[in-house]
């Protein structure tokens, strides 16, 4: 990192401006490509492999990119399986992280818990690094509608890259489906939006998908992108 330029804030901006004018694949496209471009390896992509649309991506663009899978020592086993699944079969770089608390501490549920079990190891993850790259998309939740494409996180100081913001749900079907990707197997039978097992529900039809997560006590996101 030391050899790099300061960033330009009012550049990035511009930049992401002018992804967002543009076809959604081709800006999810751009977006990758710039980052590496422009941080090479010093950049984490997080993914919970919930769907590899934005993996998929990436490796296209750099095959040996670090993918940054975060245990939470609560996820379902499928998901478990899913992702040692495609580390060996795409030959990723995973990072796997852990929590530094016990399987009794902070337990899935808990007021607590996904800050020290998600965002202090995402944080440790990303130590040194110039960007991230995220899967967020707009129409996940209503305080991701504003996300732009590229920005800079002040939080982790960093450059914070959202490949997939202008998606629909529909383009990352059609994605899916145009590439034949494997998909994570618990969405075969209504798991739409995939968490923790112990706060996560299947969705009945025409429910929204981030319903099934954390049902009932209004909670719509983690903290990792808040």
């Amino acid at each position: 990192m030391s050899g790099r330029a300061p960033l330009d804030k009012n550049e990035l901006a511009v930049t992401s401006l002018r992804l967002e004018g543009l076809p959604v694949l081709e800006a999810a496209r751009g977006a990758i490509g710039w980052v590496f471009e422009t941080f090479g390896d010093d950049v984490a992509v997080a993914s919970s492999f919930q769907d590899v649309v934005l993996i998929d991506l990436v490796r296209k663009e750099k095959a040996d990119a670090e993918i940054v899978f975060l245990d939470t020592h609560f996820h379902f086993g499928e998901t478990l399986a899913f992702v040692e699944r495609l580390r060996k079969t795409w030959e990723l770089n995973l990072t796997v992280t852990h929590p530094t608390v016990g399987p009794d501490e902070f337990v899935c549920g808990t007021a607590r818990c996904c800050e020290v079990r998600k965002v202090e190891p995402l944080a440790a993850a990303l130590e040194g690094k110039g960007a991230w790259v995220t899967g967020l998309k707009r129409v996940d939740t209503p305080e991701r509608t504003g996300a732009p494409i590229l920005s800079f996180d002040p939080a982790r100081r960093m450059v914070k890259v959202n490949p997939l913001a202008t998606w629909s749900d529909d383009d990352v079907e059609e994605y899916l489906e145009e590439h034949t990707l494997p998909r994570h197997p618990l969405t075969y039978v209504g798991y739409v939006s995939i968490g923790c097992a112990p706060t996560t529900q299947p969705v009945a039809e025409g429910q929204h998908p981030r319903e099934g997560r954390w049902a009932g006590t209004g909670k719509t996101e983690c903290g990792l992108h808040v």
